[in-house]
Parts: structure tokens; sequence; C-alpha cells
């Protein structure tokens, strides 16, 4: 019956939680569909326009024409420019109109895969912070916050810094790509490069470590593909020939002088072979149309080839080369790309989901700088472009110094622990009760309140899921506080298990703890209840019970189990508040909350999936809290325990401990410790000597086990 109950209230969350462009099912064809208006509403970015024209160019856009015919804008979809990852690891699918003077003229979410913006922040807040950028020419400069110089200051929304950072380099970089393609803003101009006159030949192996030749390799699980052996899905070879060292490493003297006598000054040759059972070229490529699988990035330009832009590449003479099965010569005629500045090759592929069974466009891009000794007076210096994730790093440096100062702090308390558990005695617990009141506040209004950094089990899932689904460092770093935090919590479960987290520095845990606290300040303390033990026996399973769930259906569907996961109050309390969440949510967190009133941290005992999953590993912890032979029989300890960790023999359940170290000021107190009060009063009977530990009072030595 428990188990029914249970369920149901997880269905609950689950049909409660619901939005409308979280992992929807866009149209299959919507990547490939040359009418793109007949699968989306480019109405809704365009809506003055009463008709759009096909798919054009590359990268793709569409033409959206007045009631007199002329072209009074353009519509393109955000994943036929550009594939930048947000939070989740996929890219927010965005619809964006310009007008014709390059101004956006509307912004629309198709589909996003972030579950924050599912369960925590309401996806209005998604939908009102793109239309910030409604009126702003293409390629402006946005700054999230406080902006300086010419750029333009947005306003970010809190909790998902990661998803507004991905967000805002998307449309900055696609509409800067397709004005400058229609030709509203000019391309940004750079030096060109002064090419050094060093021309040793050097084998391919040399090529490679020095940077000469760049490498992008594709496996079929990253397209979506059943492994074919050890036959990759491409492996690919890239380099810059201009250069004479490359260009007569690669082609040989005579190839290389040929291919010079045929460029035009300002125009750039690059190279490019591969193997696998995909293809750069693409089987759909026909005479007079562009290689629409393969671009170069530089900066915020895009460079596209024709069939015009091709030369056949017969051989290679590089000793030691790969073999391949498709090569090329790619001749660059835009007068903005310099090859003193970093660029990128970029193929674009089909990638299908295997959930859905839908085709969507991916990026593969590999990163090319022309080595120093190939450019007089080496690399120029130029302004790298950080990842999401590094940017929030950056934003948050001085939170992220105090916070890793606190956690720092705990640990090394921990660690001297034993010092300050000698020092303290039953009823003046100064030692420990003003540190761990510290941690409590500092928890619920700076790290749960303000930063918002409350660990979950849909972090853990994603920890779970991650040597399946493919490790992905940007991920785990895009939020700061949450990285270090599980860092933190790995290192102190390992040590001491879960309740060094749970029992001090978890914000819902704190908050539950001190309205406890507030419950018998306020004259409650007669109605403060444990539930029997029998009870407390049964009951402590169900968070278990919980967290097992949660993990089976995740394996089924990651969507379902983050929905689910609201059995969590944590963002329902931190992240939005009780009054901007349907009524069901709110509820939730007012019983539990009022039920922490009278009963010690009723959550964290019974129902948290969180505290499951950490008090699993908490049987390895290094460090257990020490026993005397004579706790089996003694029970003073017991009968203080607030998370009722310690059993009838006296052992402590390092599942449940919540470490609030009451027990070990008995441990140590020679006055409340029944096994040594009865010692210390023998030996001052029988006048013998008591060690003493400090100005506080006395320790009498007694066998001890851990």
């Amino acid at each position: 019956m428990l188990l029914r109950c249970l369920l149901l209230c997880l269905l609950l969350f689950s049909s409660v939680a619901t939005a409308s462009t979280y992992d929807v099912t866009l149209p299959a064809t919507l990547a490939t569909d040359p009418d793109l208006c007949r699968l989306v509403d480019c109405g809704s970015v365009m809506p003055n326009a009463v008709r759009f024209s096909q798919r054009k160019g590359n990268p793709a856009y569409v033409e959206a024409y007045a009631k007199d015919g002329q072209v009074m804008g353009y519509v393109y979809l955000s994943t036929d420019v550009a594939d930048i990852p947000a939070y989740s690891g996929k890219p927010v699918v965005t619809l964006v109109g310009l007008d014709s003077q390059g101004r956006i003229a509307g912004v629309r979410i198709l589909k996003h895969s972030e579950p924050i913006l599912l369960l925590g922040i309401p996806e209005q807040k998604l939908v009102d912070y793109v239309q910030q950028y409604l009126g702003h020419l293409a390629g402006t400069r946005f700054e999230l916050g406080k902006a300086e110089g010419q750029h333009v200051s947005v306003d970010a929304i809190s909790g998902a810094t990661v998803t507004l950072i991905a967000e805002n380099q998307l449309i900055t970089r696609t509409s800067r790509a397709i004005a400058r393609q229609v030709g509203l803003i000019a391309s940004e101009q750079r030096p060109q490069a002064a090419l050094t006159k060093a021309h040793k030949q050097v084998d391919w192996a040399t090529l490679l470590a020095e940077g000469s030749i760049g490498r992008l390799q594709i496996s079929h699980q990253d397209v979506g593909q059943p492994a074919q052996g050890n036959t990759p899905y491409l492996d690919l070879y890239f380099g810059y020939l201009n250069a004479p060292a490359i260009g007569r490493s690669v082609l040989g003297d005579a190839g290389f002088q040929t291919l010079m006598a045929r460029l035009q000054p300002g125009e750039h040759a690059i190279f490019v072979i591969a193997s696998g059972t995909g293809s750069f070229k693409g089987s759909g490529f026909v005479r007079g149309g562009i290689y629409d699988r393969i671009q170069l990035r530089q900066g915020q330009d895009i460079v596209t080839f024709r069939d015009s832009d091709y030369l056949n590449l017969y051989a290679l003479m590089a000793a030691g080369h790969p073999g391949y099965t498709e090569s090329g010569i790619f001749i660059v005629r835009d007068p903005a790309f310099s090859a003193a500045y970093p660029w990128s090759f970029t193929f674009l592929g089909n990638q299908l989901d295997a959930a859905s069974n839908q085709k969507t466009f991916t990026n593969f891009e590999a990163d090319y700088w022309l080595p120093a000794a190939y450019l007089e007076g080496g690399r120029p210096v130029v302004e790298q472009a950080h990842s999401p994730w590094l940017a929030a790093w950056q934003a948050k440096m001085p939170v992220i110094a105090a916070f890793a100062g606190l956690l720092i702090t705990v640990v090394v308390f921990h660690s001297l622990r034993t010092l300050w558990q000698r020092r303290s005695r039953r009823g003046h617990q100064r030692w420990i009760s003003w540190p761990k009141m510290a941690c409590w506040l500092i928890a619920i209004f700076a790290l749960g309140g303000w930063q918002m950094a409350q660990p979950s089990v849909t972090q853990l899932l994603t920890l779970l899921h991650a040597p399946f689904d493919g490790w992905r460092w940007s991920l785990f770093l895009s939020e700061p506080l949450i990285f270090l935090f599980w860092l933190f919590i790995a290192l102190t479960v390992l040590l001491w298990g879960r309740g060094v987290f749970c029992g001090w520095l978890c914000p819902f845990g704190a908050l539950s703890e001190l309205m406890f606290k507030l419950g018998g300040g306020l004259g409650l303390r007669r109605f403060q209840r444990k539930l029997p033990q029998q009870w407390h026996d049964r009951l402590k399973w169900l968070k278990y019970i919980v967290l097992a769930i949660l993990v089976a259906i995740s394996f089924h569907s990651m969507i379902l189990a983050e929905q689910l996961a609201e059995i969590e109050p944590f963002k329902t309390t931190f992240l939005l508040g009780i009054w901007q969440r349907s009524w069901p949510y709110g509820l939730f967190v007012v019983v539990i909350l009022g039920a922490s009133i009278l009963i010690e941290r009723p959550y964290c005992k019974y129902l948290c999936p969180l505290g499951a999953g950490l008090g699993l590993p908490s049987r390895l912890r290094l460090f257990a809290l020490r026993r005397k032979h004579e706790c089996g029989t003694c029970q003073a300890c017991a009968v203080s325990c607030g998370s009722q960790a310690i059993s009838a023999d006296g052992r402590i359940d390092p599942m449940e401990c919540l470490q609030c170290l009451d027990c070990m000021v008995y441990y140590y107190d020679d006055h409340a410790c029944p096994p040594l009060a009865k010692e210390r009063k023998r030996r001052a009977k029988a006048g013998e000597p008591l060690t003493a530990v400090g100005r506080d009072g006395y320790f009498i030595p007694i066998k001890v086990v851990k």
C-alpha cells in the first residue's frame, strides 16, 4: 500500500511538470526540406511577410516577401548555421527573423532540452529573455548583465546562466553569418599572413605533430549509427597548402608550383582527404551546386565552397601518409580569410536520434592555426572565444573563491574534529554547535537562496549515465558551484560518509533542521517526537525505493525521470519560491517543512533520493565514528541521536548518520558518558590520575572500537 502511494505521488509530479517546447518532436525533415516554412511558422518571426521562398544559400536561409513582392527580410533555423550546445549538451533550436536592414525582427524557441527549464525555471522566462534581442543589428555583441564599451546588455535569468550564454552565442553568431551572406553587413577585415620562405619537405607524421595538418575523427556513434567494426564514419585530414613547407611536403615540388600558378592573389588552398563510410563531398552533390557538408569558420565568418572552388587532388607525396577514399583541394576566395589567424574546419553531418528516429544537423569541428614557424613574426595575438562553461566560471570568480574557501574550511574542521569534540561538553557544545549553525545559515541563505546551488538527484542520474552517453566535461563544468559541490561530496563521502554534506551544507537539509530548532524555541518542544524505532527502520527504506525507481526509469526515459525527480522540493524552495509554482508543488513543500517543526528532518530520513544515493557508498567510508565496547549496552547516545542512526547494539549506520557529532560529544565527556563517568568516579575514589585534555575537562582512556 505504501509503495502504491509513493508511485502515485511520483506520477502526480510527472503530470504537473510539463513544458511546451521541452524535447518536443520536430518534423523529421526539418533539417533537409527545401520548404522550411511549410514545417514551421516563419510568420511568427517575420509577421508582416505574405510569403516565403524555399531554402537558399549555405548556411541556409529563407527570403521573406512583402505584398509588393520585395524582399523584406530573412528567416533561418539556428541549427542550419551553428550547433552550440547548451547546459543539456544539446542546442536550443531557434527560429530567427532578420529585416532588410539587418535588424533582428523575431526570435522563437522551437525546441530545447534544458531540464532546468522543465522543473525549475518557467519556460516563459526563456521566451521573454530572447525578446531582448529584437531591434538590434545582426552580429551585435551582447553581454549578460552589465555591458562594457559597444556591447549591449541583456538581463540574465538566475539559475540558467549556461543556457543563456549558449543562446547568446547562438543568436550572435548565426545572425551575423546570415546577414553577411545576404550582404547586410561587411566581413571582418583581418591582415593577411606573411608566409616565411621555409620550404624543407618533411614526412606526414612531422606535419601532423607540428599542427600543419589537422584531423577530424567522427565515429558512427557520433552520428547515431551502429558501429561497423573498426571502420570509422569519417577520418578526415586537412591543411593549408600556401605555406611552402606544407605545400611542397604534401604535393611535391611540381604539384606545389602548379597549384600556386593557378591561384590568384588573395586566394588560399586547403587540401582535404578522408576515409570511412561517410563522405565529406556528399552523394547529393551536383555540378553547379555547393559542397554543403563542409565549411571553414574564422571568427564570426563562414566560408563555403562551390564546384568552381574545387580542384582534384591526384596524389599525396608526404612519406607515411594514411590511406584515403576521398580527396580534394578547395580554394578560399573570401578576402576576409587570413591564414595568420586561427580557423576551424567544420563537417555538417546528419545525426540520427534513436529515440525519435529523427535526423538533425550536427556540426563537428576541428581547430587549425598555421604553426608560428611559417608566419613572419609568428602568430598574432588574438582574443580567443570562450566556451559557455568557461564564461560562467569567469563571471563568478569571487563567489567561486568564497565557496571554495567554505568547502575547504569544512573539510579541515572535520579532519580536526576530534580536537573540537574533546573540547565540547554536553549542554556546552560551542566547539561543535556554532560551526554547524554557521554552515546551516550559509547553506540556506547564500548557497540555496542566493546562488541556488542545491545539488540534486538529477545530477546524480547524469553522472550515472555519463559512461553510456559520453563524458562531457563542458556539461559538468557549466555550473561552477554545483561542480565544486560534487567534488566536495565525492571527497567527504569517501572519508566520512554522506553526513558531512547532508548534515552540514545541504541547503534544504539545513532549512529542515532550523525549522525543528525554531519549533523547539517557540515552545513546541513537548510536541516534538521521533517516530518509533520500528517505524523508522521501515520508512527509512522509502528513499532507497524512490532512488531505485528514478534510476530504472532514467534508462527508459531521462525526461520522465527528471519529471519524477520533482519529488525533491529543492527547486520550489530555492529556485522559484512557493508562490510562483502551481499548488501541488507549494503544498508539498509546506507539508514537509511543517512536519520538520515536529519531526527532525523527516524528508532527509524518509524521502530524499539524493541522500539515498549518497548513503549507499557511505558504507565504504574510510573514517568511522568511534565506539566503545560499552556502547552496546549504554544507549545514552542513541537517545539523543536525531537521525536515529544508532542501532540497539550501539553501532552507527553510516547510511543514515548525518554527522551531527552530538554522540561524539557524549563519547569524550567524562560526566555525560555513563562508562566514562563511572570510570572517572572510580579513579577519583582510588586516587588514580586522570588524563588532562586542555582547560575544558578530562578525558579518561577506555578501550574503544571503530
